[in-house]
């Protein structure tokens, strides 16, 4: 699956209407236009999909935004629970979801910083329909750093971060829960048209 968003650009002092499509990957054609599956005018975001489920939530998150899990072709749709971890505000939330081959689940991963640099993840499995807060934070990733969009590949969630001069790729495991860090090549040295996606069925980093 694919995703566009199109703008309506021609009253620029009126609120756009944003438009969500979806093609194939395959042939790049447009396959249909995607709506609310709950009816929402609210804009929402796309942060993962797999196997033709897709995961949507609102387009700023915060700890309590709700999260659908939709399948557009069949036009279903689950929510899970509220979080009882969590009860206070973070300065940045990340959310991400796919298929774990390994566990034979879907998963989706929120990360949340505040601005002490505390950080708390937890994921939230299709299979069991319930959060689960991950306790162990290694202590590289309890320091200051800035964060990059990420991608989720093959169960693992990963991300660039920015630790002062130094880019690395930071990932976790939603099965094993294990967190891994991989310095980038000294070649970046921005964070100018940086990004981390899949490519060929590999992550790869791409730099402007």
């Amino acid at each position: 699956l694919n995703f566009e968003r199109e703008a309506d650009p021609d009253d620029p002092y009126v609120e756009q209407e944003f438009q969500w499509s979806l093609f194939s990957n395959e042939t790049f054609e447009e396959c249909f236009k995607l709506s609310h599956p709950l009816g929402s005018a609210e804009h929402y975001g796309i942060y993962g999909s797999s196997n033709g489920l897709v995961c949507i939530s609102d387009e700023i998150l915060n700890f309590d935004s709700p999260i659908h899990i939709w399948n557009p072709s069949v036009k279903k749709c689950r929510t899970p629970p509220m979080s009882a971890n969590i009860n206070i505000k973070f300065s940045y939330i990340a959310l991400q979801f796919g298929f774990h081959p390994g566990v034979n689940d879907y998963k989706v991963v929120r990360m949340m910083r505040t601005n002490k640099n505390s950080l708390a993840v937890e994921v939230y499995s299709v299979r069991t329909d319930c959060w689960k807060m991950v306790e162990a934070i290694p202590p590289w990733l309890k320091c200051p750093w800035h964060h990059h969009k990420g991608t989720f590949f093959n169960g693992v969630a990963y991300h660039i971060i920015e630790k002062g001069p130094m880019f690395s790729i930071m990932s976790f495991d939603t099965g094993s829960e294990e967190f891994e860090e991989f310095i980038a090549p000294d070649a970046i040295c921005s964070s100018r048209e940086l990004c981390i996606d899949v490519y060929r069925e590999q992550i790869c980093l791409l730099f402007g």
